[in-house]
């Protein structure tokens, strides 16, 4: 797990000073070690956190004997061992042990289809002069982050926006805004940022060194997995999960798994068991939606050498701006300052760690699935009647709400984005990615699936990137991975989701490893009581003060006295606004946090 920026644009050599800063953008997610590259048209910076074979031989940027090639590549490939083998069985040769030189031989031997045999989480980017192109691709399912910026012949690309900045100064892209605002992740290609794109997965982009012109196309789209029918069992599922955590243990300095105590993390701990293997959750003490009971219950049966980390309000209002700025935006899930948070005590043992995230998305986890019926009914009702008059109360409310829209688009939001939308109704998101995914299919739970595969569980994983590289940790998610994927998208639609229950496949499986009183339990998931720590005004609840005061970043797009009201609101003792609260205190944070971004530093160093 690493970080690189790479920067290309014909005849011009990058100002040294620009690639040092870009360097000391991404030290947090490499300190073990790094190194650059400057020649005529390219600059490549690199940072490295050593996972496998950390020895210096492996160290980035990597070239071949020949040097017709230089590679920077962040993730991990989890079958280099067996596609190591392959190459050497046509006469390959390694000098490292490592899989860094396996993506770089396996490009000398397949070209671009070395990215059919890959399977991992990846970013990279790869300098062929013998061909005179540069590329850069990004894994399918959109583990690892990658970023691009384009002006004129120049191209650059980073593992994180930041280091872009030194090219184009921050600026925000309202368009982004506007689903920040609702959804609270701007999906498909918005980074957040005006004039940088966020790569899709399994998208490689090529780069001409002569002329600087660029094609882009699709090498993989997960969503041609998503084929529901009767030729996969529930077994073949379940032995998919197993064969997937086998395969996310390969590390050369070894794993710990983060615990939440819900099945998802608890079953990966069960099935990553070692002698010692170590634990880490979150502890809240004695607060309601503290999961140490169960988190206890596998630590006990599995022998877990656990640690339990407390955070207090104080930890979480210290950490939140830290949090935004490292997520580079709002976050898009308030268990993103916790999970930092956790990381930091997770790095005093170990820089991997193994995450239950994406089971949910895989499974059928969220509330939304055991009631898509009524949300798909709400949804056709809606299209065909006028709802405009109907009464804001049940049964209408729910038809009301969801009038206009794509249910399966905006089935994962829980604030009332209607009342939202009334404060900055300047910011209300057009039809996009999310749509866009959902009208590539017909059956409602399809729908679901597709959303929460492509939109949802980006936010997820990109959250676990940033938030754990922010304590220089590499986060590992086995329920993401495209070859158990191939199989959990062809499960009958009737056994995955049938309705009236979550995740049943999963929990079937786990109860051949956890205790039922865990696996028959209400979901929680890094749930925090926000409402409680935002009414305390010495605690988070002093943030407020950020969206009243007379230059208010938000107040550019807010109606008059609304957002004012809304936090008064709050304060007279209506929670109801909490969770509405805490993300436009997060964006303030963030649209603050833009003017201490990078100034542009000059690359027009001296022509070639």
């Amino acid at each position: 797990m690493c970080g690189f920026a790479a920067l290309f644009e014909p005849g011009r050599q990058f100002n040294p000073a620009l690639l040092s800063a870009m360097d000391s953008d991404l030290l947090h997610r490499g300190p073990d070690s790094g190194d650059r590259l400057s020649e005529a048209g390219v600059g490549l910076v690199f940072r490295r956190l050593a996972i496998l074979d950390p020895r210096p031989v492996s160290d980035q940027p990597m070239k071949d004997e020949a040097g017709r090639c230089h590679l920077v590549f962040n993730g991990e490939i989890y079958n280099y061992r067996s596609l190591r083998r392959a190459l050497e069985q046509q006469g390959v040769a390694f000098r490292t042990d490592g899989d860094t030189e396996v993506l770089l031989k396996g490009y000398l031997h397949w070209g671009e289809d070395v990215l059919d045999h890959l399977e991992g989480m990846y970013a990279f980017c790869l300098v062929d002069r013998s061909k005179g192109i540069a590329i850069a691709a990004r894994d399918p399912l959109g583990i690892k982050p990658l970023y691009m910026l384009r002006n004129g012949a120049l191209s650059a690309f980073a593992s994180e926006a930041r280091p872009l900045h030194r090219l184009r100064p921050a600026a925000v892209d309202e368009t982004a805004l506007a689903e920040l605002i609702t959804f609270g992740w701007a999906a498909g290609r918005l980074s957040n940022f005006r004039g940088i794109d966020r790569l899709p997965g399994g998208t490689v982009v090529k780069v001409s060194l002569a002329d600087g012109s660029v094609t882009e196309r699709k090498f993989c789209d997960p969503l041609e997995t998503l084929a529901p029918g009767d030729d996969v069992q529930i077994e073949e599922a379940w032995a998919a999960v197993e064969t997937s955590v086998a395969d996310h243990l390969v590390s050369d300095v070894g794993y710990t798994v983060q615990l939440s105590g819900g099945i998802d993390s608890s079953l990966i701990a069960a099935l990553a068991a070692k002698k010692d293997l170590a634990s880490f959750s979150v502890n809240l003490k004695d607060h309601p939606y503290d999961e140490g009971e169960y988190q206890d219950m596998v630590v006990g049966r599995y022998g877990l050498d656990h640690t339990a980390v407390t955070v207090t309000a104080q930890d979480y209002t210290e950490a939140l701006p830290v949090a935004v700025r490292h997520m580079e935006g709002p976050t898009p899930h308030g268990g993103c300052v916790t999970l930092m948070l956790l990381c930091g005590h997770i790095r005093k043992r170990s820089k991997v760690v193994l995450t239950g995230e994406g089971a949910d998305e895989m499974f059928g986890g969220y509330l939304r699935y055991s009631l898509w019926r009524k949300t798909m009914w709400q949804e056709r009702i809606s299209s065909w009647l006028p709802t405009g008059y109907w009464p804001d109360r049940w049964p209408f409310a729910g038809l009301r709400r969801l009038a206009g829209l794509d249910a399966a688009a905006y089935s994962a939001v829980y604030h009332d984005f209607r009342g939202v939308a009334r404060i900055f109704p300047a910011l209300i998101p057009e039809p996009g990615h999310r749509e866009a995914t959902s009208a590539r299919f017909s059956d409602f739970r399809d729908r679901l699936f597709a959303v929460d595969q492509i939109s949802y569980l980006e936010s997820l994983l990109v959250r676990q990137d940033k938030m754990s590289m922010a304590q220089s940790v590499e986060a590992r998610v086995p329920f993401v991975h495209l070859p158990f994927l191939k199989i959990v998208n062809r499960l009958a639609r009737d056994l995955r989701a049938p309705g009236g229950v979550t995740k049943p496949i999963l929990k079937e499986l786990a109860e051949k490893y956890l205790p039922k009183p865990l696996v028959h339990r209400r979901k929680i998931g890094l749930w925090l009581p926000y409402h409680e720590w935002f009414a305390d005004p010495a605690g988070a609840g002093r943030y407020l003060e950020l969206l009243t005061e007379p230059k208010t970043r938000l107040s550019t797009y807010a109606e008059s006295g609304r957002l004012g009201a809304l936090v008064e609101t709050f304060r007279s003792g209506d929670r109801q606004s909490g969770l509405v609260l805490q993300r436009l205190v997060e964006l303030e944070l963030w649209l603050r946090s833009l003017e201490a971004e990078p100034n542009a530093v000059e690359f027009y160093g001296v022509s070639a």
